[in-house]
């Protein structure tokens, strides 16, 4: 099932990222065109800590699967709608996430197969698991995450100033942090917010 996982998180990220990417490009901008970010190759997406590292050593102790990619280059000037524009490159990752948990619960609800003991049904579930994983983490609004450049585009100048310092100075190593050393509150949030998405998918077929 380890291999499984792995690829579950390699498809799902590579899609995250080149939803960000194509988004950016339908924007106006071309810098990820340019460096070969529209391609579904992952070499060119994965980050080997945050996209292979920390989602299986995760896995393997049980808790909520999430992770990251390198970020996809955004020239800021190139997007049209500035701020706005650059939140919508941001929740294009974690939607992409969102629309594949929901069409894995949706095909394995009613082919009945999320119902499986076996394989099929602990694929179909790591699927929707690993994906609305990686797009609740995501959408934490701690730089250089997605969720803290949708909060960029509502946010007042000082809030903004602060959290360009922070992209480009302490942001990583405090979510480094936030994973290893606060894992269990990171984890309480992550499964409440999943199982809110699960109970909203089990709405949408009646259940």
């Amino acid at each position: 099932m380890l291999v499984v996982v792995f690829i579950i998180v390699l498809v799902s990220m590579v899609l995250h990222e080149m939803a960000h990417a194509y988004t950016a490009y339908f924007l106006g901008d071309t810098t990820a065109k340019d460096e070969g970010r529209l391609s579904p190759n992952p070499l060119v997406h994965i980050d080997p800590w945050m996209s292979i590292v920390i989602p299986l050593i995760l896995f393997i102790s049980g808790g909520p699967v999430f992770g990251g990619a390198k970020p996809v280059p955004i020239n800021k000037r190139n997007l049209k709608g500035g701020a706005w524009g650059m939140a919508l490159v941001a929740l294009a990752g974690p939607l992409m996430n969102f629309i594949i948990a929901l069409l894995a619960f949706l095909l394995g609800h009613f082919t009945g197969a999320l119902n499986d003991v076996g394989f099929l049904g602990e694929v179909f579930r790591e699927v929707i698991l690993c994906n609305l994983g990686f797009m609740v983490f995501n959408l934490i609004p701690i730089p250089p995450l997605d969720g803290s450049r949708i909060l960029y585009a509502i946010a007042p100048d000082g809030i903004r100033d602060f959290m360009e310092r922070m992209e480009y100075s302490t942001g990583l190593i405090v979510v480094f942090v936030m994973v290893f050393f606060f894992s269990n509150y990171l984890s309480l949030y992550l499964i409440n917010a999943m199982d809110g998405i699960l109970s909203f998918f089990f709405f949408l077929v009646g259940m």
